[in-house]
Parts: C-alpha cells; sequence; structure tokens
C-alpha cells in the first residue's frame, strides 16, 4: 500500500525519515524547511520517547563547554563529528529552542537547560506544532522491515498489520541505539543493514552503573547512600561529582563519564578497578596531616567525621575495601581507594550505548557507502558521550548535517 501525501504539503521531492528522535525530528524539520515533502516513521505510538525519558533526570539539552574541548568529548569520534557539531552547535541549538518559544540558561557546571518553566514535554509539544505548520507527516506505529530494491522501504503499521512500502527520493535513518528498548531503541535495525553489507560495532552498554561484588554485610549496613565531592579514575581519565553507592555497584556522573575505560579493561580481561579520591582538593599529604590531629584513642569513624568531615557510609566503605583494620597508609588510601568492578549493568538500563554503524560505512555527508541516497543520525552511529548535554547535542547535530547532506545529494552536489 503506497503512502498518501497531503494536499497541503510542501510540493518537492518526497522524503522519509525513519525514527521520530531528535536526530530524526530535526532533520525532518529542516528539510521541510527546505521545501521537500517530508514523511516521518516511528514504530511507537509517539515519538520522541526517549527525548521525554532523558529529561527526567534534569533536561540538559546541551553544555556550554568550549567547542575544542566539546568535541574531545565524543573520544575516538571526535575528528569526525568536530565539522558537524560546528554545523549545529551548541548556540544553534539554543537559538533553535529559542524559536520553539523555550529560553535556556547554562548551569554551574556549565549544562545548558531550558528556563525554570518549560519541561523536556512543552520543547516537544512546541516542536511538533511547528512540523505540523511545515507540513511534516507522522506515521507512529509503523515498523521498518527493511529496505526494497534499490531506493525503497517496507513498514509494517502495527495498528492494521498492514505491510506498505514508499519509494523516497532519499531517506534519513534515525533508529537510534540500543538502550531504553522500551523507548523504542532496541537497535533491531542492525541485521536488516548487515543484510546489505553495512558494517556495524557490536553493541555495548555506555553511561551505566557500574557492578562491586559487595558483601552481605556492607549491602544492609549501606543500602543506597551518596558520596558527594569525590572524584573517580580509570584507565588515565579522572571525573568530579557525585555517586552513589547501590545495592549493586555504583552508579552516577563520575561512573557513567568513565564507561568506555571500564568496559575496555573488562573486555581485556585485565582488572577494572577504580580510583575513588573522597577529597579531591587535598593531596595525600594534606590527608595525613590532619588525620594526625586525630584525638588519641578516637575511634577511626570518630577520626574520619572531625578531621575530614568524612561521615557515614564511609567508615564501612573503608572496611569493606581494606579490611577492619585501618593501613597505615590510610591518607593515601583516602585519595585513591581501590575499587574493584566485576561487570557493568545490562544494556537496556544504560543511558546510552556505545556501537552502532561504523564510520567507515558511510562517506563524509553520513550516507551510507552500501546505499547511496540513505543516509544516517544520531544514535545509530557508533559514537558516545558522557551525559551533561553532549548526547543530545550529537544527535541534533548530526540530524542538522544530514539534512543538508540531502538537500546537497538531491542537488546532484554530493553524488
Amino acid at each position: 500500500m503506497p503512502i498518501s501525501t497531503s494536499s497541503t504539503a510542501p510540493t518537492g521531492a518526497l522524503l522519509a525519515v525513519v525514527g521520530g528522535g531528535p536526530a530524526g525530528l530535526l532533520a525532518a524539520q529542516r528539510l521541510a524547511e527546505a521545501g521537500y515533502r517530508v514523511h516521518v516513521f516511528e514504530q511507537k505510538a509517539t515519538v520522541g520517547r526517549k527525548f521525554l525519558v532523558a529529561g527526567h533526570g534534569g533536561f540538559n539539552l546541551t553544555n556550554g563547554e568550549a567547542p575544542l574541548a566539546f568535541a574531545g568529548r565524543y573520544g575516538p569520534a571526535a575528528d569526525f563529528l568536530a565539522p558537524l557539531l560546528a554545523h549545529f552547535s551548541p548556540t544553534d541549538l539554543r537559538q533553535w529552542a529559542a524559536d520553539l518559544g523555550i529560553g535556556t540558561f547554562v548551569g554551574t557546571s556549565g549544562r545548558v537547560f531550558p528556563e525554570a518553566q518549560h519541561k523536556p514535554a512543552d520543547l516537544l509539544r512546541a516542536w511538533l506544532r511547528r512540523l505540523a505548520t511545515l507540513g511534516v507527516m507522522l506515521h507512529t506505529r509503523h515498523r521498518w522491515l527493511g529496505f526494497a530494491g534499490n531506493t525503497g522501504l517496507r513498514f509494517l503499521n502495527e495498528l492494521t498489520s498492514q505491510e506498505l512500502t514508499m519509494e523516497p527520493a532519499a531517506t534519513v535513518l534515525a533508529l537510534g541505539g540500543a538502550s531504553w528498548p522500551q523507548t523504542g531503541s532496541d537497535g533491531r535495525w542492525a541485521p536488516r543493514l548487515a543484510e546489505i553489507g553495512v558494517a556495524c560495532q557490536p553493541f555495548a552498554p555506555s553511561n551505566c552503573g557500574a557492578e562491586v561484588a559487595w558483601s552481605a554485610f556492607f549491602k544492609e549496613k549501606v543500602g543506597r547512600a551518596p558520596l558527594k565531592n569525590i572524584a573517580l579514575s580509570c584507565g588515565g581519565q579522572s571525573v568530579r561529582g557525585e555517586i552513589m553507592l547501590t545495592e549493586y555497584g555504583l552508579e552516577g556522573t563520575p561512573v557513567y563519564a568513565l564507561t568506555p575505560q571500564l568496559r575496555m579493561a573488562l573486555a581485556s580481561g585485565q582488572p577494572a578497578i577504580l580510583h575513588l579520591h573522597l577529597k579531591p582538593d587535598l593531596t595525600a599529604a594534606e590527608l595525613a596531616q590532619r588525620l594526625a590531629r586525630r584525638r588519641p584513642g578516637a575511634t577511626l569513624a570518630a577520626g574520619l567525621a572531625t578531621t575530614l568531615q568524612l561521615k557515614p557510609p564511609v567508615p564501612t566503605l573503608l572496611r569493606e575495601l581494606l579490611g577492619p583494620a585501618p593501613p597505615p597508609g590510610l591518607a593515601g588510601a583516602l585519595a585513591a581507594l581501590p575499587i574493584l568492578v566485576v561487570g557493568l549493568r545490562p544494556l537496556a538500563e544504560a543511558i546510552s550505548s556505545a556501537g552502532g554503524v561504523a564510520f567507515a560505512a558511510v562517506d563524509e555527508h553520513l550516507m551510507l557507502r552500501q546505499r547511496p541516497g540513505t543516509f544516517v543520525a544520531g544514535e545509530m552511529l557508533a559514537w558516545e558521550a558522557p551525559t551533561g548535554g553532549y548526547l543530545l547535542q550529537g544527535c541534533f547535530s548530526t540530524g542538522a548535517w544530514v539534512a543538508r547532506a540531502v538537500r546537497c545529494y538531491l542537488a546532484g552536489l554530493a553524488r
């Protein structure tokens, strides 16, 4: 069954965007603004589900970090993504939001948030109104089944159980990664790309909790407890912030940021060790000086509380990791407390995923080398970044980039 088009839609070439997340919706907006007839296909009942879920813990649209440092947050993909981030920068993202009536501000951490009166749903509603005005057609509950011939696409309408095909002039695939599958980001597209020879890197959890084999005593005594103003280090990287001790191990922004280093160590069979600095503003020598002020006869817990303001659960954590008796080099241990990580949380629980379409499988326009006219954007690509606005920015930037690339392709400039 062919896709019908609205008589009020733009009259340019017919284009398909598969995936209703930030990358796909921004590509759709840009292409519709250029006069193309754009159809967006989303397997869930509504678009933007992961976008809304990402806002539950603090809606970081982007980050105010300097451009060079910002690009460096994307690790091995930094050189490839730098031009894309410059094409649609954090400044451009904030202006885009402002054009939808959503003001933003830069927090003390550098993260960019919508103004207090605006929620993620407010931004999404304003965005959908803009897309409707532009004539973008949304097809929800449509699962992508794969390709048909050289240019066609196959979909299953899950409401009617009917299969339909479409022959767009160009296609943008923005189907997400493989984390939070309940939002539609399930990675089920990978075998369909493999069928046409597109190289994909295996999916792996990113920005997720780390598993530690706590003793039963520790789990019962501590449960869930925060550790604030700490630093975590692994693989030569150090990140400051707050972590949460949990029954399974550790979670929190510093843990998430070190996921790539932990994943690499675990994959190599080497011990994956996080070093915890409980007082990162103090050197080991300064820690020793303060510990020396402990009253004679005072318990370790009392001494840590009075000299360093280290209160529960720190004493229990030290006992868990160092044994019942404090070591002679306690100051050094407080500056680099080793925590053995035995695994990462499952991919379905991860905030984002590593892996996906290899950059070697696309050209500089993010067009699939194996299928001219088909472009890839967002978390489908094999990049990862820490939380704090970098994930959303990467999705928006790649979406804007492929919109321009599609226009060039249709104009014959990228053939």
